[in-house]
């Protein structure tokens, strides 16, 4: 390849690869430099001490959790970036203002695990979030890793159409009460189940995704298709259990979680328990999540009505 056919990025991207120039088929770097400037921030590996603190406090604030049980802390950041992990932040100014944190999986697998992610509450809607997730992307393919999993509360909307629809990240696993109490400001007081998701960083889907193309589900054309529903929500806003026996099922999650764990406990554990058997079932019996209706409807078709009319 020619000089001609090289270009230097400013800024996060030459970060990414160690500093070296890009070329034109590094398209992971190029997506991840754009969701960074569009977001407003610089992104960047974090290995100074000073710098790693600053992800400590800026998690703290964010869960507000027992001191006793912090999301991580600064000793550990310190070790897992000296063996090659990846803790990155997001910077607007001189300010941190969102920061992610990985760790690889065993070698058999080549994979990252990522294991925390926060965005401070100054910089929320900027897709800040978004940008840091296409920055991992990013240092992981130029590492020669394709994977990515990670871990989030199915009950979360949000956070169900960020990662399935903006990411198109893929569940795999329903986890039950997966970290036990985490005593922060978030989840206690309730089970902390999970969805395993992989992130298969090469995928067509995925590369669409890093370059700005989410892909919403349309709950309503899966039920003009003959869809059944699982799980719906009352007026009064309480789970209905629903019908899991068709081919493509709907299970929806409540409007926020968070808001009805304070206002509602009752109506929280209520929606934990059903989601848990809804959509905890259809995995374990091999249904796959197709995708998220930003309504708040999670899409699974079983196997054997995967290609074939419904």
């Amino acid at each position: 390849m020619s000089a001609s056919d090289k270009l230097t990025v400013p800024g996060p991207s030459t970060d990414l690869l160690g500093g070296s120039p890009l070329s034109a088929a590094d398209a992971p770097v190029l997506a991840a430099e754009a969701a960074a400037v569009a977001a407003g921030v610089r992104i960047r590996e974090l290995v100074a001490l000073p710098d790693l603190d600053a992800v400590y406090r800026l998690y703290d604030g964010i869960w507000r959790p027992d001191p006793k049980n912090p999301p991580v802390t600064t000793e550990l950041l310190r070790a897992l970036t000296k063996a090659g992990n990846y803790v990155a932040g997001a910077y607007d100014g001189d300010d941190l203002v969102g920061a992610c944190v990985g760790f690889f999986a065993a070698p058999s697998e080549g994979a990252l695990h990522s294991h925390v992610a926060g965005v401070s509450g100054t910089a929320r809607g900027r897709s800040v979030g978004f940008a840091l997730k296409t920055h991992q992307r990013a240092w992981a393919l130029a590492r020669g890793v394709g994977t990515i999993a990670w871990t989030f509360d199915p009950l979360v909307r949000r956070n169900a159409y960020f990662n399935i629809a903006k990411l198109a990240a893929r569940p795999t696993e329903y986890l039950t009460n997966f970290y036990g109490d985490m005593r922060d400001g978030i989840n206690t007081g309730g089970d902390t189940d999970r969805l395993l998701v992989r992130w298969e960083l090469d995928a067509p889907g995925v590369a669409a995704a890093s370059a700005g193309t989410a892909c919403a589900a349309d709950a309503d054309a899966e039920l003009a298709e003959g869809a059944v529903v699982g799980l719906s929500s009352s007026p009064a806003g309480w789970p209905v259990v629903g019908n899991l026996a068709g081919g493509t099922v709907l299970v929806a999650v409540p409007p926020d979680i968070e808001v009805l764990r304070g206002t509602e406990p009752d109506a929280a554990q209520a929606w934990r328990t059903a989601v848990r058997e809804a959509l905890g079932t259809l995995l374990a019996e091999g249904a796959t999540v197709t995708g998220f209706d930003r309504a708040g409807w999670y899409v699974l078709t079983r196997p054997s009505t995967k290609g074939i009319a419904r």
